[in-house]
């Protein structure tokens, strides 16, 4: 794009030590979808444009809107009242990067209103059933062309598309009200069912009609993908930013290289993963992005970080530099922050059925509402449960649950993690962090009824 090379040029004639320019235009398509039909679709276009500006160790940086003149000699009016980073290395400098699959879908990008339209009727029919009384959700389609350079010679660009679908079904057939939700998210057309959008909220919602009381009690629980995604996304994420490490408000702070769950449990920051929503070949400062382990074989072994956090604590960047977008892919944020790619936990060797058999007493719990940390310095979360949820006795599904609360510990959930299921699904939580993630089975987790 020729607004970044003019916007270099700039710098070096004002003889700026670092500059760093952004440009994305983005195509976001949405349908929703309310009472069960299309409520609104409305097509936005995006062009923006943001530079960071590095000079005498000194972090200057402001968003371009239209063609404003004079726009880097109004980004350095603040430079008096900004305090040097004397731990400021540079910018990044080129290297090899890593080719992805499935990350790009020309269909997407081309894609209609009409079309659109058709596959958001898709989902609502799919959910469709006497005892469903309303459905509601959306439909989210982006493409994006994303261009980052800065005077250390970075010149990078891709094209990403994305495609992300939700149905809640209600149902209030019964004394007590109940839902299901359904949701898929992937870069390509090919990789998406809206059949199954609808399809899944249809069944599990009606699955949890006239649902049973769960006492008070210690319960072995099944999280299904959607469920363990918020975990991860809510609760597990920020522990591993070197930056929340780094200033002890990580449950694990001080535990590197050593163990902090069940050794047979992986967690891996995997930004190569086709068609993973997070999937890119560079992050956002331009650092070519790679796998890495942050929990391997039980033992804590890596953290994420941007630049701007591994130069202030004396370290390189792990390539997790981030200007998240929304609805998905990225944006023109000035400043990156330090966030995971997808939080990935690898497939086990034991199906959803397998795990239900092998369970005497718990429960099955396909989504969550209400996660968030209580105690994040300890590792203490709370979340609610309020449908979706199966009673499990003897290695068989008897009932359907009422809405529970779980208060727990994520040092201690790590360490009973039982067994992890091979049913891994690419889960995105509304404005959160994409994860992949399989079904997930957790021993001795407190359970309350609500």
């Amino acid at each position: 794009m020729s607004c970044c090379v003019d916007i270099l040029k700039k710098s070096k004639s004002l003889h700026l030590d670092e500059c760093e320019a952004i440009a994305i235009q983005k195509k976001i398509t949405t349908v929703r979808i309310t009472d069960s039909e299309i409520a609104e679709i409305k097509q936005n276009h995006e062009d923006s444009v943001a530079v960071r500006v590095i000079h005498e160790k000194k972090i200057m940086s402001g968003r371009l809107s239209g063609n404003e003149e004079n726009f880097l000699e109004k980004i350095l009016e603040s430079k008096s009242f900004v305090q040097p980073k004397s731990f400021w290395k540079s910018l990044p400098f080129p290297s090899k990067i890593t080719s992805i699959n499935r990350i790009y879908d020309s269909k997407l990008a081309s894609i209609s209103g009409t079309s659109a339209i058709d596959i958001a009727n898709d989902m609502i029919n799919s959910a469709t059933h006497k005892n469903i009384t309303r459905i509601s959700g959306s439909l989210n389609i982006v493409s994006e062309h994303f261009h980052i350079m800065n005077t250390n010679d970075i010149d990078y660009s891709d094209d990403s598309t994305f495609i992300s679908g939700t149905i809640n079904a209600d149902s209030e057939v019964s004394n007590l009200p109940v839902s299901g939700i359904g949701a898929i998210s992937s870069r390509t057309l090919k990789s998406f069912s809206a059949y199954d959008v609808g399809n899944d909220a249809l069944k599990m919602c009606v699955d949890s009609i006239n649902p049973k009381r769960v006492e008070s009690d210690l319960y072995d629980i099944i999280f299904e993908p959607y469920a363990f995604g918020e975990l991860l996304a809510f609760v597990f994420s920020a522990n591993f930013n070197l930056k929340t490490y780094s200033e002890k408000r990580s449950c694990f702070s001080d535990k590197l290289r050593r163990t902090i769950s069940n050794e047979n449990f992986n967690l891996i920051d995997d930004p190569h993963s086709p068609d993973g929503i997070g999937s890119k070949s560079f992050d956002d400062e331009g650092i070519p992005t790679s796998p890495q382990f942050l929990i391997k074989s039980g033992i804590l072994t890596g953290l994420f970080s941007d630049s701007f956090e591994a130069f202030k604590r004396g370290s390189s960047s792990s390539g997790n530099a981030a200007r998240p977008g929304s609805p998905m892919g990225r944006s023109s944020q000035p400043l990156p922050l330090p966030l995971p790619h997808n939080l990935k936990v690898p497939n086990g060797s034991t199906s959803k059925n397998e795990i239900i058999q092998e369970t005497r007493k718990g429960l099955l719990i396909g989504r969550l509402w209400y996660t968030y940390p209580v105690n994040p310095e300890q590792g203490d979360f709370s979340c609610t449960a309020r449908s979706g949820i199966r009673i499990i006795e003897n290695g068989k599904i008897v009932s359907p649950a009422k809405s529970v609360r779980i208060v727990h510990n994520l040092k201690s959930m790590l360490k009973n993690i039982i067994s992890v299921g091979n049913d891994s699904k690419n889960i995105l939580q509304w404005s959160s962090l994409p994860s992949i993630t399989p079904t997930v089975k957790v021993g001795a987790v407190k359970v309350t009824p609500l």
